[in-house]
């Protein structure tokens, strides 16, 4: 029968250690009192040392030999023996780094970064040896002579109330104490018993002979808690003294040697007392290194000498310390939604906070500068409306920029954003803005796909009815809509017969809806799918027949990408943010864009020829381009709820979008100051269209211009049956005689209609618009 840990035998009875320190001491004294007799002491230190709950015996053990039977049963009843510790790796913290190499964030459960005994100042070590356990590097799993002296101190009062612990007990503790997931086994790994001190011997036998002293010194010391919030070396010397562990002196190592010992007493961030308690701790180390010679009595004077000197040193962490937070809130949740990552959120986010890993990401910082200065120029921090924009490379996908008006974090008083406003919700977003009438170059490239050309065209009345219930049909097959509603066109798109061009240039819905329904409705929708469209908030795509004027919820990371199909010659990549990962080990694991061929590359290109002329001959005239080659597409919402500008270069895509959260239908951009300017109506190019101007020239300065690949004018020049009317002839009064009769630029989105009416009456013979009303 095996005896409990508390207990030992004798005459085949289980009794309390307790009882057996009395009984056996009163014995041993008995049969004498030679105090110099080294095994009468030896047999003491046994016995008191399995009373108090430490492994003296395991030491003293082979002196004993043979000394008697009594002996040998006590030992053997406490299972002296050495237990294999489970070492869980430590919580490490978690390093973002930009596309450069240079850290933008981190994420950590314990603030620690592990260093090896060779980065940490010989001093440091030779502090912390002095005071916890100066004869480290001469005996085994425990201190005879220091625990000695906290023995009886410890029996008398039946628990752990006195040190004595060597540094290889007090990392098992810490490992202990670490390895704890619950409550309950928290309190075990600290509780001041008997049983917890003689589990730690076990283990503390079988570390000693895993490693070297030097390898448990390592191990102590990153592991230990210094107070404020740092754990390990490495982060209390920058948290205390803002240097590495490698740079500290005399009286910075005391400081930190004496802080392990009760951190919560002497934690500086508390109170002045804490720092009091802090000094005093400091000096108590450094009276006890000149103590035993480390140091000189002198140098421990001048040591003494010197103030607290706790720089407090905040420990950034997570996003909201981060340089680039709403980017860095994105590759948060690209970790915790990949099941690469762990089975669950909970693993992954432990992965993250504990997992010390080093993540490269795409992020480039100069880009990044333009996005925020732009943004800055015409949107302030405090306004309610908020302007967001992401860019992306075509052809990768790599996001290189995720910017906002508003700051990151939770505090209203300061206007700030607690949401990723750049990203969709399986990114830490929202709801996302209406994108208005960027979604229409997915209709546009749905027309160009299914064989329609460049002067391809119909009448755009000021107003459009379905007609019918069948008139737009879902990818279900169902009917939607509501033949009684009218869509009408905005102030910035008048009516008039319209092609390709130039309904996309004046961006007039009624051309739109009414080209939607020529192409099918389903198309369209799976058009903008294959090029990545989803909602913000991850629900269903609303198939309705307002889809080409951007009803559906969106966010500027999803936009740009979608748009940066075009540039790319019809490839779309799903967004990259994170390109490498080292793991603790220094395990290193690439990620490569994931791309596919989803449109036709001379589609791509008919698409890319028409949106270069919005920024010549149409929304962006007066806002202009940005000096090489370029495309892109006002949106702006119905009602001014919402405005964005999407476009991209070949080198460069990117969406910008405004809106308020607080509601876009109660909160309208109308009559609004914005950035300190007064707008009466804003529109996609009055903001969002000058952000993304300014910042693609800065983003994009010293990068080599490419261009886009020319339009295949053979497949999409002219037109086909819908072609726009020829203008008649008539006399030119002031000539007299019969002249050439006005001709309008197609390209002049005013022309011929006024945005009221239809600019038509009738039909020729060939079905072909005709009586033409002209201007005069």
């Amino acid at each position: 029968m095996t005896s409990h840990p508390r207990q030992s035998r004798r005459n085949g009875v289980a009794l309390p250690v307790r009882s057996l320190f009395r009984r056996t001491l009163g014995s041993v004294q008995a049969r004498g009192k030679d105090r110099s007799n080294p095994v009468l002491n030896i047999l003491r230190l046994i016995i008191a040392g399995s009373a108090a709950g430490v492994l003296a015996a395991a030491v003293a053990l082979p002196a004993v030999g043979g000394a008697g039977m009594s002996t040998k049963s006590a030992v053997e009843g406490l299972n002296l023996k050495p237990e294999n510790l489970d070492e869980p790796p430590l919580p490490e913290r978690t390093e973002l780094l930009d596309a450069n190499g240079k850290k933008i964030a981190w994420f950590y459960f314990e603030n620690r970064q592990s260093v090896p005994l060779g980065k940490v100042a010989p001093i440091m070590r030779t502090a912390l040896i002095s005071i916890e356990d100066f004869r480290f590097y001469q005996h085994g799993p425990i201190d005879v002579e220091g625990t000695a002296r906290a023995l009886m101190k410890n029996f008398t009062s039946g628990g752990v109330t006195q040190g004595g612990s060597s540094i290889t007990q007090q990392y098992v503790k810490q490992v202990l104490v670490n390895k704890a997931e619950t409550p309950e086994e928290y309190q075990a790994a600290i509780a001041p018993t008997i049983s917890r001190k003689l589990t730690e011997l076990r283990y503390a036998m079988a570390i000693e002979k895993k490693y070297t002293k030097d390898q448990i010194l390592e191990k102590y010391l990153n592991i230990a808690y210094f107070g404020a919030g740092a754990h390990g070396i490495q982060a209390a010397a920058k948290r205390f003294f803002d240097k590495p562990a490698s740079e500290l002196d005399l009286a910075e190592a005391a400081t930190l040697a004496g802080a392990v010992q009760n951190p919560a007493r002497t934690d500086p961030n508390v109170d002045s007392e804490s720092r009091k308690r802090l000094l005093e701790r400091r000096n108590v180390v450094l009276d006890r290194m000149a103590q035993i010679g480390k140091i000189t009595p002198k140098e421990a004077a001048e040591a003494k000498k010197e103030k607290l000197g706790y720089k407090d040193i905040k420990m950034s962490g997570g996003c909201e310390s981060s340089k680039f937070p709403y980017f860095c809130l994105y590759v948060q949740y690209e970790i915790l939604n990949n099941e690469d990552f762990g089975k669950n959120q909970d693993e992954r986010r432990k992965l993250l906070q504990r997992g010390g890993m080093q993540i490269k990401t795409t992020i480039d910082p100069k880009m990044q500068a333009a996005a925020e200065k732009a943004i800055k120029k015409y949107v302030g921090s405090k306004d309610k409306p908020v302007a967001s924009q992401a860019m992306i490379v075509p052809g990768t996908g790599e996001i290189k920029a995720m910017a906002a008006s508003r700051k990151f974090g939770g505090s209203k008083k300061n206007n700030e954003m607690s949401y990723n406003i750049v990203a969709d919700a399986a990114h830490g977003g929202g709801r996302g803005f209406q994108q208005g009438s960027t979604a229409k170059v997915y209709t546009l490239a749905a027309a160009l796909e299914e064989g329609m050309k460049y002067s391809d065209g119909f009448p755009a009345p000021s107003g459009y009815k379905a007609g019918s219930y069948s008139s737009f049909k879902n990818c279900e097959g169902e009917n939607v809509g509501d033949p009684s509603h009218t869509v009408r066109n905005s102030s910035e798109g008048g009516g008039g017969f319209k092609t390709l061009q130039t309904g996309t240039w004046g961006s007039v819905n009624t051309f739109f809806v009414k080209l939607s329904q020529e192409v099918g409705l389903c198309k369209v929708v799976k058009m903008a799918k294959r090029l990545g469209v989803k909602r913000a908030d991850g629900q269903k795509l609303s198939e309705v027949e307002t889809f080409t004027l951007g009803v559906n919820e969106v966010d500027p990371v999803t936009i740009a990408n979608s748009y940066a199909v075009f540039a790319a010659r019809g490839k779309y990549c799903k967004p990259l943010a994170i390109t490498e990962i080292t793991d603790r080990n220094g395990a290193t694991k690439q990620y490569e864009p994931k791309c596919s061929q989803v449109l036709d590359e001379d589609v791509a290109d008919a698409v890319n020829g028409i949106l270069e002329g919005v920024f010549t001959k149409g929304t962006m005239t007066g806002v202009g381009g940005i000096g090489r080659d370029a495309a892109g597409k006002t949106g702006t919402t119905d009602n001014y709820m919402s405005a964005w500008f999407a476009g991209y270069t070949p080198n460069l895509a990117s969406a910008v979008s405004l809106g308020d959260p607080r509601g876009t239908s109660a909160h309208k951009l109308i009559g609004i100051t914005i950035g300190g300017t007064y707008y009466p109506y804003v529109y996609g190019a009055s903001i969002s269209g000058r952000i993304w101007k300014d910042s693609m020239i800065s983003a994009l300065k010293g990068v080599e211009p490419r261009h886009f690949t020319a339009v295949d004018k053979s497949r999409f020049g002219g037109c086909t049956d819908n072609c726009a009317p020829k203008p008649k002839k008539k006399r030119d009064d002031r000539r007299g005689d019969r002249g050439p009769f006005d001709i309008f630029d197609p390209g002049n989105r005013d022309w011929p209609g006024d945005g009221d009416r239809p600019a038509w009456e009738g039909r020729g013979d060939n079905g072909r618009p005709g009586g033409w009303r002209g201007r005069g």
